[in-house]
């Protein structure tokens, strides 16, 4: 049985490579778009332990929270004031500043006494220790 084809092989690949790519979907490089803090979590017996990206920001400009079981963290990547020559002009800027916030939730209460944060190479690492739960007392009924 011969192979169907849908144009004709006078026009060859070149044309059908055209029109897919007259076609195909394009990138619309519009307002860049916000910033995403991502973050890992992990658990042990004794913590949890969080890594959050949060690049271009210095280590002041984070702010982090923790209330019972919710954790916070607030940042702001602040605009640097670029030195230009005389006649130079910015040709593209794509680099975000604002601020940035995530706040999640843990399975269990957080010790926020002994919270501990490193910021290195746009990594944010916490170990936040969990409560120790508190027994449940037995009511005398008197």
């Amino acid at each position: 049985m011969s192979n169907l084809r849908l144009l004709d092989p006078v026009f060859g690949n070149d044309f059908e490579t055209a029109l897919r790519r007259f076609f195909s979907p394009t990138v619309y490089e519009g307002e860049p778009a916000p910033l995403k803090m991502r973050i890992d979590v992990t658990e042990n017996d004794k913590a949890f332990n969080v890594k959050a990206d949060i690049p271009g920001v210095k280590k002041e400009d984070i702010s982090i929270k923790v209330d019972g079981h919710t954790v916070s963290i607030d940042a702001e990547a602040k605009s640097e004031k670029e030195t230009r020559g005389d006649g130079d002009k910015v040709l593209r800027s794509e680099r975000y500043y604002g601020s940035i916030s995530r706040t999640f939730s843990l399975g269990q209460e957080v010790d926020d006494t002994k919270v501990q944060a490193k910021y290195a190479d746009g990594v944010l690492t916490l170990e936040l220790p969990k409560k120790a739960p508190v027994a449940a007392s037995k009511i005398v009924i008197q």
